[in-house]
């Protein structure tokens, strides 16, 4: 049987100390990576991922450069491990489109990485110069989730999973989109711990500020599918792309749309890139019927090897 993998790549709040060590520690492709990372952003990088403090790693400063570039450590390895495996599709959640990007050729890594410095100053910058918060909605359906955001006067960040839908805003709107949640019979509602209010229109001075810098590099053809998370759908327009980056900022993550997407492409198997495994959750409770492999932590790569390598020697 052919093989056809995906590859899905993580966003911010995937981030943990230590993460990338143990690929740097074995393999020098990754090392490669980190060694630009810090000649790119011209300040340690690679000790803020191993080393923390973690309320340093948290900052999005920092945390957003640092998922990218230990997803794309990773993505390295695996093209060392099985560089005859080509993914057939990509989808990154929030932050993790430009990972998955610069796996389907969009934009090199070092391009990607400086798009990805600019929109963490300019989130930073609009989250100081209006202020909000988001929270996390556990256990209600999405078109309720809708509901409580406009009841509230916030808006949908994040439609996660069926049962898991982040709202974003000012602090007011979401502290009455938890009372409203809790109400309508919500398991959880709970405040999330961020710097900002992302996904939201509260972030349109960010956009502005990405979408500029956006039109400035070049870019090419993608080498593969693509899902934007503005619009949940397959969509490889290198002009479309262009803009959907920059509306992201002030958009609804439709993850949910973007798995139905992923459940009809008759994978074979499906991979985690980068830090953490939040996207193997989500993935399961969309009901993706292909398991989600990580691919994050040295220890992912035998497992990975057995499931590849053992089926095309077989």
């Amino acid at each position: 049987m052919k093989q056809k993998i995906g590859f899905l790549f993580p966003g911010q709040g995937s981030q943990f100390v230590g993460m990338g060590s143990s690929l740097w520690n074995h393999f020098s492709s990754a090392k490669n990576i980190f060694k630009i990372a810090n000649d790119v952003l011209s300040y340690d990088l690679q000790k803020i991922c191993f080393e923390g403090p973690e309320d340093a790693l948290t900052r999005t400063l920092h945390a957003q450069p640092a998922i990218y570039t230990t997803s794309m450590a990773a993505l390295s390895v695996f093209r060392e491990k099985f560089p005859h495996l080509q993914p057939h599709i990509v989808a990154g959640h929030s932050l993790g489109e430009f990972s998955a990007l610069a796996a389907a050729g969009f934009f090199s890594f070092e391009d990607g990485l400086r798009l990805v410095q600019i929109r963490a100053q300019a989130m930073e910058k609009a989250a100081s110069a209006h202020p909000g918060a988001m929270a996390a909605i556990l256990g209600l359906e999405q078109n309720i989730c809708s509901d409580v955001a406009r009841e509230a006067g916030a808006e949908v960040a994040n439609f996660n999973s069926p049962l898991q839908t982040v709202l974003t805003g000012q602090a007011d709107a979401i502290a009455k989109s938890i009372s409203i949640a809790e109400q309508k019979g919500a398991k959880r509602a709970l405040q999330l711990k961020v710097s900002g209010a992302f996904h939201s229109t509260l972030m349109t001075g960010a956009q502005a500020e990405l979408m500029s810098a956006i039109e400035k590099f070049s870019i090419n053809p993608l080498t593969c599918q693509f899902i934007p998370n503005v619009t949940g759908a397959l969509n490889s327009n290198t002009a479309d792309i262009r803009l959907l980056l920059g509306r992201q900022l002030v958009s609804s993550v439709r993850w949910t749309d973007t798995m139905k997407q992923i459940s009809q492409q008759n994978l074979t198997h499906l991979f985690e890139i980068g830090p953490g495994k939040v996207l193997k959750g989500l993935a399961k409770s969309c009901e993706v019927p292909v398991a989600v492999q990580t691919f994050g932590v040295f220890e992912d790569i035998d497992p990975a090897i057995k499931i590849l390598e053992g089926e095309i020697h077989a």
